[in-house]
């Protein structure tokens, strides 16, 4: 018989990965950003100490460089459509 805590960590994962479904590509850099940003600042902290506030603040770190990340490939591929229409008006 399945123990109760891995059912609840197995449908945890399933809806988690399962809410990245329609997200964009600047949402998904967010999300990724503050998971990674949570689990170093949680290690970090814990030699600290006091895990919660370094997975806290590990958290908005990743989360500000999740943006930035997300952010520079919205304007990466906007500045190549750009390119792209560019050039096809100059047929």
């Amino acid at each position: 018989m399945i123990k109760p805590w891995k059912f609840c960590l197995a449908a945890t994962a399933f809806f988690v990965l399962s809410g990245c479904a329609d997200m964009t590509d600047k949402q998904r850099s967010t999300a990724i950003g503050t998971g990674i940003g949570a689990v170093g600042g949680a290690a970090i902290g814990s030699f600290s100490g006091d895990a919660g506030w370094g997975a806290l603040i590990g958290a908005g770190a990743g989360a500000l460089g999740g943006l930035a990340v997300g952010q520079a490939r919205e304007n990466e591929q906007r500045a190549y459509q750009r390119g792209v229409e560019t050039g096809r008006s100059q047929r």
